[in-house]
């Protein structure tokens, strides 16, 4: 069925079908030739980010290393700014080179300065890979082996720790800045750098291979809807629906799987909050970057040595309600906070806007009713979906195809309830028709064909009517074209 095999002497026999029970059960078993279970697996291609280093080098630069920290005094370089605790270390070893006669050329000399004042002030080998505007992700699984994720594809480098020890001391580094702790007593921990990127560490005895690492890298310059259209992950009257959508103040939820852009998009529609609106964020990781003025940021906070003080998500949410928010923004619904961001978006708090995983605007929907019952709320399927469809106006769905790029690929509506089952309406979806010789996917946003849609009330209540017509017609017209 999937293929066909040789009929030559050294193929296996084939099974007779046509056979009875009996004689299918005697018939003999199909195993690989010995040729394919030899066969090796593809190696994983390295991409080589930073100069190959020997295992010598490794052990100078722990010597080195060691001779510094005994004379450094750490109190005193910990009050110096960053360039002159820099020079400082630079300064010193320097003077152990000479003194234990190292031999090394100029350029091995500079790179291991760098190497060291990174170990020492920064986060060792993850440094030239945070300097990286390229670069989504970093996945550290143990000390040997780090991904990286560049134009949505994961490549495994040749950058690697000392060894656990090193990696370990550079995730305490990140998590104590954030005032949080990582060790075998409490092995999982969020945390994020300075820059915003977000930071998650799971530790042994839970990573049996040593630390687990992993880097959301921040981008500095926030996207827009505009420069989505470049790249192609939404059309250009695509667009102009989720600028209104934005505008009119639709409750909306985002929904995507890991790494499909639905933090990004957020951030995207953000930029159409009015000036004068008071907006509140909840996350786990502060991740948003709102330029608005009036808004309220809030992020959770884990359990204190004696497992007390955490601040959960469902208590950010619910502490909102009582701060005259007129929009609430959560980063990501995984629980049962879900209940009370519905609460808000159904009792005056039009335009709040939430991201949550899942695979389709219908699973969506599902995975909401599913947070709110492992909440421990008691209420009828039937009254949780009567709340859903009265809370959310606009799901959008994005995805990360198997290329690599992300697309949204639906917008869809809650239309209500019919008998016990949620209604839906697309407005636009996605459709892949083949990939190029590049191994591209190549596909369309495509009209479903709705020229009014449920939020039209909503949109002629601010004006915007006459821009949601157009954007409507200018995709269908598109999509004729396309057909055509």
């Amino acid at each position: 069925m999937f293929g066909k095999r040789s009929t030559g002497a050294g193929a296996a026999p084939a099974l007779n079908l046509n056979a009875s029970p009996a004689a299918l059960a005697r018939q003999p078993e199909q195993r690989l030739s010995a040729s394919e279970a030899r066969r090796p697996a593809q190696p994983v291609p390295i991409v080589p980010v930073e100069t190959p280093k020997s295992d010598e080098y490794y052990q100078m630069k722990s010597m080195i290393f060691g001779a510094l920290i005994e004379a450094i005094d750490l109190s005193q370089l910990a009050k110096l700014d960053g360039e002159s605790a820099r020079e400082e270390i630079r300064d010193i070893i320097n003077e152990i080179i000479s003194l234990k006669n190292v031999v090394l050329s100029i350029a091995e000399q500079e790179e291991l300065l760098d190497d060291i004042c990174n170990d020492v002030l920064g986060y060792g080998p993850l440094e030239p890979l945070l300097a990286r505007d390229d670069i989504a992700d970093i996945m550290v699984n143990g000390a040997g082996r780090t991904f990286i994720e560049v134009g949505g594809k994961i490549q495994l480098t040749n950058v690697r720790f000392r060894d656990n020890a090193q990696l370990m001391n550079i995730c305490q580094r990140i998590v104590s800045q954030v005032g949080r702790r990582v060790d075998e007593s409490s092995p999982i921990c969020d945390a994020r750098l300075a820059d915003g990127s977000r930071v998650n560490v799971i530790a042994p005895p839970l990573a049996i291979d040593g630390p687990a690492l992993t880097i959301r890298k921040f981008k500095k310059d926030k996207l827009t809807l505009d420069q989505l259209v470049r790249f192609g992950a939404i059309s250009p009257p695509g667009a102009e629906i989720l600028k209104i959508i934005g505008k009119v103040r639709c409750n909306l939820v985002i929904s995507g799987g890991t790494g499909s852009g639905k933090t990004t998009l957020l951030n995207c529609l953000t930029n159409y909050i009015e000036l004068d609106e008071r907006v509140i964020t909840c996350e786990d990781a502060a991740e948003l970057q709102l330029q608005q003025p009036h808004v309220v940021r809030l992020e959770t906070r884990p359990p204190n040595l004696e497992g007390t003080g955490a601040v959960t998500m469902r208590d950010l949410v619910k502490n909102c309600l009582r701060m005259r928010p007129e929009r609430i923004i959560v980063g990501e619904v995984r629980g049962p906070e879900a209940f009370d961001l519905l609460q808000a978006m159904n009792t005056g708090h039009d335009g709040s806007m939430g991201t949550l995983h899942a695979n389709s605007p219908r699973e969506c929907l599902s995975r909401i009713e599913s947070m709110i019952t492992m909440g421990g709320f008691t209420l009828p399927s039937k009254t949780l979906r009567e709340m859903i469809c009265s809370s959310i106006d606009v799901i959008v769905q994005a995805q990360r195809l198997r290329d690599g790029s992300r697309r949204i690929t639906h917008i869809t509506e809650v239309m209500g309830m019919e008998g016990e089952v949620i209604i839906t309406q697309d407005l636009m979806t996605y459709e892949v028709l083949g990939e190029d010789a590049a191994g591209k996917l190549i596909g369309r946003h495509r009209s479903t064909g709705i020229g009014r849609p449920r939020l039209w009330e909503r949109a002629r209540y601010f004006g915007e009517e006459q821009r949601l017509a157009a954007a409507l017609d200018l995709l269908e017209s598109q999509d004729n074209v396309n057909a055509a």
